[in-house]
């Protein structure tokens, strides 16, 4: 297939489900669009990508070369959470609280269902480890950090095989002094473990909502760090002139390297993405309030829309563990759901963070 020359200016969308992985390439001065659809390959979907991407150069569809733009949205974070297949994780936290991510809220799954129990936490009661410090309330040092139990600490997260680890202490959205000098010791001591620090994840109040989302960003690390390192090293071999955009699931774009330090924002960046299409399209058609569904091998996408303005309830839960990060809302399709009894997942916090 041959290309006018002077199309030189390609904008790439490329977006990973659990089973395919969908190509939209778009020329902007001759206004040339190119479509294309590969099987996803799980084990790790920038093989997909590159082998996609390949395919459009190869054939003549799109010179990679002139590429200057792609945008990534992924549901690999998303069926990762559905089907429990993160990393093994471990989790420090201030002495007297591990148990907080398995108190939780008194808030029951099913409000009339007595025997409807939580799901089991990411992190087993085993790996989550707690450290003597306190900081208090309006960030003032109540109890210092114990330094001396950082050794010890250590050991116990490498004799567990923890791919990642999850710091969260009390109150760190106010003074993360504490929570940086154990990230400080743990990626000096560990550096093939993946470190997520509350006070960078989530800082804000609300303990148990800010460990839930931060053991979400933990569990899903090993899962899209490789991913997106062979990623980035491969799309700049094919294109080393494009700009790569990961989409978020509040709808915009991050860079790689943010990504990989923040995966639980690519949580559902896929149907953000599309949900952001669909507005356009809405515009285009003068219509100002619809509902979207996207059907996917894993799980189903929902989004409403109204006034060209998607609606996000405040607060949300998945299948796994509470989280507050902006997305929209997702459920397991069938062969999913019927791997999740009873499970469901709805939508999360403000969007545009």
């Amino acid at each position: 297939m041959e290309m006018d020359e002077a199309a030189t200016d390609w904008v790439v969308g490329v977006d990973v489900g659990g089973t395919f992985t969908d190509f939209y390439a778009f020329e902007r001065s001759s206004k040339t669009i190119r479509v294309h659809k590969t099987p996803s390959t799980p084990d790790n979907p920038a093989k997909a990508i590159i082998a996609g991407l390949e395919h459009l150069g190869q054939s003549g569809a799109v010179p990679l070369e002139a590429v200057t733009r792609l945008a990534h949205g992924t549901t690999v974070a998303t069926n990762a959470l559905i089907q429990r297949k993160g990393g093994t994780v471990a989790v420090v936290t201030t002495r007297g609280f591990r148990d907080l991510l398995e108190i939780g809220r008194q808030v029951r799954p099913r409000m009339y269902d007595l025997k409807a129990d939580y799901p089991p936490p990411l992190a087993k009661r085993e790996h989550r480890f707690e450290i003597t410090e306190r900081i208090g309330a309006a960030g003032e040092v109540v109890t210092p950090l114990d330094e001396s139990e950082i050794d010890a600490l250590v050991e116990q997260i490498r004799d567990i095989g923890a791919q990642a680890c999850a710091v969260c202490l009390l109150f760190a959205y106010a003074n993360a002094e504490h929570e940086q000098r154990i990230g400080e010791i743990l990626r000096a001591r560990l550096p093939d473990v993946a470190i997520s620090l509350s006070s960078e994840v989530q800082p804000e109040f609300r303990e148990f909502e800010r460990f839930s989302t931060t053991l979400l960003n933990t569990y899903l690390q090993p899962v899209l760090n490789s991913y997106m390192s062979h990623l980035e090293s491969e799309l700049a071999r094919l294109s080393p002139d494009a700009h790569v955009g990961i989409n978020q699931s509040s709808g915009g774009l991050m860079s790689i390297e943010r990504a990989r330090s923040f995966p639980i924002r690519t949580a559902l960046s896929g149907p953000a993405a599309g949900a952001m299409g669909a507005i356009h399209v809405a515009e285009l058609a003068d219509r100002p309030d619809i509902i979207t569904l996207d059907m996917g091998g894993t799980s189903a996408d929902v989004a409403l829309i109204a006034i060209m303005k998607p609606i996000c309830p405040s607060s949300g839960t998945w299948p796994v563990s509470p989280c507050d990060c902006p997305w929209w809302t997702s459920i397991p399709s069938a062969p999913a759901a019927a791997r999740l009894p009873g499970s469901t997942a709805t939508a999360c916090s403000r969007s545009g963070r």
